[in-house]
């Protein structure tokens, strides 16, 4: 059994190696946690779900970490404080099994390597363990050396992928039996040399191992249990921080290239939505006939639980010239924010080529004039099954809402309706209730024509759906947890080829069926939440699916070929992120939008590189869309927060005989949750084709 130094050696030894902020020769980082206050670092908005940043992006959640990150920013488990005046920063909360994340704070760059990360831990538990994350490459993957359980030191490996339900993956490369206190610190050391890993407690070595599985990363502190950390040093040898510096030259040399090989944005338009507007729930569509897209914006009131049951309390019709067009409800501020869904649509739901907003409020299911507001239509609601685990109310409040094509008529103005997460009912555009079902439903329904008859299959949950209501196949008995977003269809590139079942189903990760709903693979990659599907990768056929992780794992981007086999993975934000394809370049290359701030955002291509920024100008951040506005076919970027929008496009023409202009999910079957989708399309360089593609997105095209 080994022995600990007395308590006035580790106070020595506190000292000396975190007396100073100030980096020295062959000091990487340095931090004496001085400069953080002593509280807890991070506060949910307003009291709201942390489900806030699964589609926001947000400054910070109290307290500026910069340079740290919280890899595992919803859970709030940071607190600044001192004792007996030395600064500490502590994990304070405790981490509940199953284990699939650990609360981690990481510091540093992906090209640190060969060197050494210390640190005075203090655990305030002998549950669990803490301790120091290093090789870092995302909050799945990285090294860990802990002390554990009261009684043992060990070292191990986190791997991004799990082979069973909810179940981490470690892979241990050695531990040794140390009993330890929580009355005292111990400083944990390591050592990196390219696969050589060396572990030293209080400069004793304790454990060596060689693995070359990850060579590089990020540096941090880790914990299960309460743990106060009072000091934190990265060095290297003189050679490695030259190489280190060298390599990320090289890199952000690579990054200005291609992001001056690309348009930037340029502002089009900006106007103010003061006290009426909200976070990303908005709507757009042709509300007033003039052929261009207008602005819905919903407030809503959060009742009985927080994402459950929530009402819209206000909507605004505003031009993007910033004309409001109409208001129903009062506008409040307070109600500006959304984690959830909220079941509003546009749509011409009677074909009289006017759009008509169709949404459920005060319990009754309601068709709006799109021009005036004007109520044209209602219906109570269906009453709230029996079988509701939480039944508030006698009547419905929707969770969500789409149109599909189930009678095989002109257009989609069939309307589904659906609770969180059980229950759904299927309307004609007469408000007249046809038919209804049941399952593990998820977050959004997606149409599709499998069998080229006129008529929408419905793909929703694990489940597919005939037009007339009858169940095909399903899984929802057999998987855990609910699809946060799904698609049908072929993107191999090879039109002979049948269409796919794609799912990223939370902690069931991903999956793909085909389309009789064999399951023909599942990757768990962690809490899958939001796909987009688009032609991110140019060298690979057909087109790709992005996802990023949300709750336990934020911002694990993985990207997927169209067969199910990851081509890329990494994590370029802490958050979540709507992911959406951008046809920034109109060459059929397309990037992924992270969000518009400056820093943390932008787009990213197919290797998760960040090739297109949006101008430090002040722009609202909180939030975007991604649509064709105005001039080509490329997009344009409409970001905003609850008082202003600001649109942008690009700063130069295009050039070329043929430009990209994909085929996108109608605006009609806007969800928070929805697999935006991305499918292939040119047409000629010319204005009249310019005019077609607008007319399809606003006009009378995509009925």
């Amino acid at each position: 059994m080994m022995s600990a130094p007395s308590v006035p050696q580790i106070a020595i030894l506190d000292v000396l190696l975190f007396s100073t902020g100030i980096a020295g020769a062959g000091e990487l980082f340095r931090d004496d946690f001085r400069g953080f206050p002593p509280r807890v670092l991070s506060e949910p908005v307003r009291g709201l779900t942390n489900a806030i940043e699964e589609y926001h992006h947000l400054p910070h959640r109290g307290v500026p970490l910069h340079p740290w990150a919280n890899a595992i920013l919803h859970d709030d488990a940071w607190a600044g404080g001192d004792e007996d005046g030395v600064p500490f920063l502590e994990m304070h909360i405790e981490n509940p099994l199953p284990q699939l994340m650990n609360p981690t704070l990481v510091v540093g760059d992906p090209e640190w390597s060969n060197y050494t990360v210390e640190a005075s831990v203090r655990p305030l538990s002998r549950r669990e363990m803490a301790g120091l994350v290093f090789r870092y490459r995302h909050n799945r993957h990285y090294c860990l050396f802990s002390l554990s359980d009261g009684t043992r030191a060990r070292l191990r490996v986190r791997l991004p992928i799990e082979s069973a339900y909810r179940e981490a993956d470690w892979r241990d490369l050695g531990e040794v039996a140390f009993q330890y206190q929580t009355t005292r610190s111990y400083v944990l050391r390591v050592e990196n040399d390219g696969p050589r890993i060396r572990a030293f407690i209080d400069g004793k070595l304790v454990l060596e191992a060689s693995d070359g599985e990850l060579l590089k990363g990020k540096a941090g502190i880790t914990a299960n249990l309460p743990t106060r950390f009072t000091g934190f040093l990265v060095t290297a040898a003189d050679a490695e921080e030259l190489a280190i510096s060298r390599r990320i030259a090289e890199r952000e040399t690579e990054l200005s290239r291609l992001r001056g090989a690309n348009p930037q944005p340029k502002l089009w338009k900006r106007f103010r939505t003061p006290g009426f507007g909200a976070f990303r729930n908005v709507r757009f569509g042709d509300l007033n006939g003039d052929g261009k897209p207008d602005m819905l914006v919903a407030q809503n009131t959060r009742r009985v639980r927080t994402n459950d049951f929530a009402q819209i309390s206000c909507l605004t019709a505003v031009t993007l010239d910033g004309e409001v067009l109409w208001q129903i409800g009062r506008p409040d501020p307070y109600n500006d924010i959304t984690a959830h869904d909220v079941p509003f649509q546009i749509q011409d739901i009677d074909g009289d080529g006017k759009y008509e907003v169709v949404m459920v409020k005060d319990f009754k299911l309601q068709v709006l004039e799109g021009a005036t507001g004007k109520r044209i239509q209602e219906t109570w609601m269906p009453a709230m099954p029996e079988t509701r685990r939480i039944r508030p109310y006698e009547r419905e409040v929707g969770d969500s809402l789409a149109f599909f094509n189930f009678s095989g008529k002109s257009g989609r103005r069939e309307i589904l309706v659906k609770d969180r997460y059980e229950n759904f009912w299927v309307y004609d555009n007469d408000l007249q209730l046809r038919w209804s079902g049941t399952g593990q439903l998820g977050h959004f329904p997606y149409p599709f024509d499998m069998d080229g008859d006129g008529k929408d299959e419905m793909v929703i949950g694990y489940s597919l759906w005939s037009s007339s209501g009858k169940l095909l196949w399903s899984h929802d008995a057999a998987l855990k947890d609910h699809a946060d977003g799904i698609f049908m269809g072929n993107i191999s590139g090879d039109p002979s080829k049948p269409p796919r079942v794609y799912a990223c189903g939370s902690d069931e990760g991903f999956l793909m069926f085909d389309k009789d709903g064999k399951l023909l693979k599942q990757v768990r990659i962690g809490h899958a939440q939001t796909p987009s599907i688009g032609k991110y990768r140019p060298d690979l056929p057909g087109l790709q699916i992005m996802n990023i992780n949300f709750w336990k794992n934020p911002g694990i981007i993985t990207l997927f070929d169209w067969d199910g086999n990851i081509v890329e993975q990494g994590e370029p934000i802490h958050s979540g992120s709507p992911v959406l394809p951008v046809n920034w370049r109109g060459d059929g290359h397309e990037f992924a939008m992270l969000s518009a701030n400056v820093t943390k955002g932008g787009m990213i291509d197919g290797h998760l590189r960040r090739v297109v920024l949006l101008p430090d100008d002040g722009h609202p951040d909180t939030t975007f869309a991604v649509m064709n506005i105005t001039g080509d076919p490329r997009d344009e970027i409409v970001v905003w927060n609850t008082e202003e929008v600001w649109i942008y496009t690009q700063d130069r023409a295009f050039e070329g005989n043929q430009i990209y202009a994909p085929e996108r999910n109608p605006e009609y079957n806007e969800s928070n949750y929805r697999t935006t989708v991305s499918l292939p399309r040119w047409v000629a360089n010319t204005p009249s084709e310019w005019s077609t593609v607008l007319e399809e997105a606003w006009g009378k095209g995509l009925r």
